[in-house]
């Protein structure tokens, strides 16, 4: 191909690079701005809006949106995406970076992870403009959001009670998205079934490749978590074209989960766990052990296969049935262990002086 119709396939491929439009707002190259997505209105008479951060590079670029608290509960991607807005590489940007720190607002200002009609909004997509709450937010998103977008990254963290090691889930049969997934440097890459309803199917209905981000659990900043989300997308961004390549770190190597299964409890009791998140654990390996408040009965809790704990509760409290420890299957799932080990270290604070990327104190 020659240079002239290289320069004009790059011309054709961010031909609307001049053109963003969002809520009805020009965003034109080089600037930033933050734009109030009306979603609709409370029996308040108030209004609720999505808030949406906008940075667009005098370069052309792919545009990528980062999304977090779609769950209004999960706050570790608010702290990722606020951070991620403060990186000095962004003066340097190409293309456009679309950030929307707070998804499920009604949610988020109650700590819940649903919205007032108790629909779970990563089951409404793509939503409709005279549906519920959960249908409209969805709509807007769809609309406003993943239909300007080339990428996306959709934060988010266990349940109430209960943390995920950091981990990418992706439809990893994508070559692009997979190239995205390895890009982002988790050790730990799951090739995740769609779920009807939710955002990554519908990007995936739309072609646009979607990394879901999980780590740390509900109503908690998890600063190792949120480290490692900067991190990631930074490194996303750098396979993209989007932020220079200079200073770039080298991602640890991922390794895709064959399956995984919860180990559930047994019998209702007290609980008191052996292992922590990361860990890798043989086959019939005690886990936990629980107990009746009087110590006269007690059972173990065991791995039913050999691999790495990639997710766990944190309630001392179980009822028999509870989900306890969440437990990957891989190869060589003890040379996985090690770098996960290496990739927490990498993550975790060297102490308070260590400002990290973002150039501020970690979160203690």
């Amino acid at each position: 191909m020659s240079d002239d119709n290289k320069k004009q396939t790059a011309a054709d491929e961010y031909r609307a690079f001049d053109a963003l439009e969002i809520g009805g707002q020009t965003i034109e190259a080089g600037t930033r701005t933050t734009i109030d997505l009306p979603v609709t209105d409370l029996y308040t008479h108030a209004k609720l809006t999505m808030p949406v951060n906008v940075i667009r590079g005098r370069r052309p670029g792919p545009t990528l949106f980062v999304s977090a608290a779609v769950h209004g509960d999960e706050l570790n991607g608010v702290e990722i995406i606020r951070r991620l807005l403060k990186l000095r590489g962004l003066k340097q940007i190409r293309g456009t970076l679309i950030a929307v720190p707070i998804v499920n607002v009604h949610g988020f200002l109650r700590h819940s992870r649903y919205l007032p009609d108790r629909r779970d909004l990563n089951r409404s997509f793509p939503g409709s403009a005279k549906g519920s709450v959960a249908s409209r937010l969805a709509k807007v998103f769809v609309d406003e959001i993943l239909a300007k977008a080339d990428y996306g990254i959709d934060l988010h963290t266990g349940a109430i009670h209960r943390a995920n090691l950091p981990q990418i889930r992706a439809d990893l049969s994508n070559d692009e998205t997979r190239r995205l997934a390895e890009a982002f440097g988790c050790p730990l890459l799951i090739d995740a079934s769609l779920r009807e309803g939710s955002l990554r199917e519908h990007a995936n209905e739309k072609g646009v490749p979607l990394l879901l981000y999980e780590a740390g659990e509900a109503l908690r900043f998890d600063e190792f978590s949120i480290r490692a989300g900067v991190r990631g997308i930074s490194g996303v961004m750098r396979e993209l074209g989007m932020l220079p390549m200079r200073g770039k770190r080298a991602p640890h190597k991922s390794v895709v989960a064959l399956d995984s299964n919860w180990e559930r409890a047994p019998e209702s009791g007290i609980l008191r766990s052996l292992v922590e998140l990361g860990e890798y654990v043989s086959k019939d390996q005690v886990l936990a052990y629980i107990a009746d408040p009087f110590g006269e009965t007690e059972v173990a809790v065991t791995s039913e296969h050999p691999g790495i704990v990639i997710g766990r509760s944190y309630l001392p409290l179980a009822h028999a049935g509870d989900a306890l420890y969440h437990v990957a299957r891989v190869k060589g799932a003890q040379k996985l262990a090690s770098r996960v080990e290496a990739y927490q270290s990498d993550n975790e604070p060297d102490g308070f002086d260590d400002r990290g990327e973002s150039g501020e104190p970690p979160i203690v």
